[in-house]
């Protein structure tokens, strides 16, 4: 540097805090709603808000009777500060990431195998500690968002916010009925075949549109048949004469009772079987396994199917 050049003007030193109250503020464009966000007395966000704009020496908010708009140089430091607050998360959770032991749980729904992957964690990292854990059918995504599991393979339909979802495989969707049924023995069935036999509800409405093909096609509601929270209990159901059930090809064999049977059901789309992580988790094991999945997990085991 030249004697003739000034010197650069110091970097601010720009409190973390301060940042996110200024995006909820942007957000809100109201300080007392953004206060009530943040769970603070508005002064103090008004405080807090001009402690800010001393740090950076720039007007961030003009008021209005109708609440609060941003300045020109609010306006442009708005994405820089979201940028600023979604780096430093990505920091602290890598630096977290690579501050705990090499551990890493593997979550899985009913009728579904993830060893092949698991193994191969295993081999390419033979120092971390991976665990499985089964899981009911409705649970994968607490246990993601509850930290119980790191992944987890799973079948949509499935809330995806919060989290990173992939399609691994799709796998043929079957009808499960009583060994003795009508249908019993058939090579394949359609839904015309079953328009008027109830079939169970679960507390999930995305999962009671979806398993239940509700509505059909044409536009009828699918016959009601008893709600049910458990896999085990909608089987006794079947197996009793009072519904029939569809059921993704991962069950057959693996849940079914001697008095059940099930039957391929054409004319409709398969079910999806998905790997789903925490969305931003970056961790190595996690990325390993997403891996390793995608490498192993990548196909339906026909032979299991009649």
């Amino acid at each position: 540097m030249s004697a003739e050049e000034p010197a650069p003007p110091p970097a601010a030193d720009l409190d973390l805090r301060l940042v996110r109250y200024f995006t909820v503020v942007a957000a809100r464009r109201h300080f007392g709603r953004a206060a009530a966000d943040l769970m603070i007395a508005q002064p103090s966000l008004s405080r807090q808000i001009r402690h800010l704009e001393q740090q950076l020496g720039a007007r961030l908010f003009d008021r209005n009777p109708q609440g609060t708009a941003l300045t020109a140089a609010g306006e442009v430091f708005l994405p820089r500060a979201r940028a600023l607050l979604k780096a430093a998360a990505q920091a602290a959770a890598e630096a977290l990431a690579a501050a705990q032991p090499s551990k890493v749980t593997i979550g899985y729904t009913p009728g579904l195998i993830v060893t092949p992957a698991v193994r191969q964690l295993r081999r390419q990292h033979p120092d971390a500690d991976v665990r499985t854990l089964h899981l009911e059918w409705n649970d994968a995504r607490p246990a993601l968002l509850g930290h119980r599991v790191d992944a987890v393979v799973t079948r949509l339909p499935l809330a995806t916010d919060g989290l990173h979802v992939t399609v691994l495989y799709d796998e043929p969707r079957l009808l499960m009925v009583p060994a003795d049924h009508r249908l019993a023995g058939k090579e394949s069935v359609t839904l015309d075949d079953i328009a008027g036999e109830p079939i169970p509800k679960m507390p999930d409405p995305a999962w009671n549109a979806y398993w239940r093909i509700d509505p059909r096609p044409d536009g009828t509601p699918a016959p009601d048949g008893p709600v049910v929270s458990a896999i085990e209990d909608k089987n006794e159901l079947v197996a009793a004469g009072q519904a029939v059930a569809i059921i993704p090809g991962g069950l057959h064999g693996i849940q079914l009772r001697p008095d059940l049977t099930t039957i391929p059901l054409v004319g409709v789309a398969p079910s999806h079987v998905v790997l789903a992580t925490r969305a931003g988790d970056h961790g190595r094991l996690v990325a390993a396994f997403s891996k390793s999945a995608r490498d192993c997990l990548t196909s339906f085991d026909g032979e299991s199917v009649p």
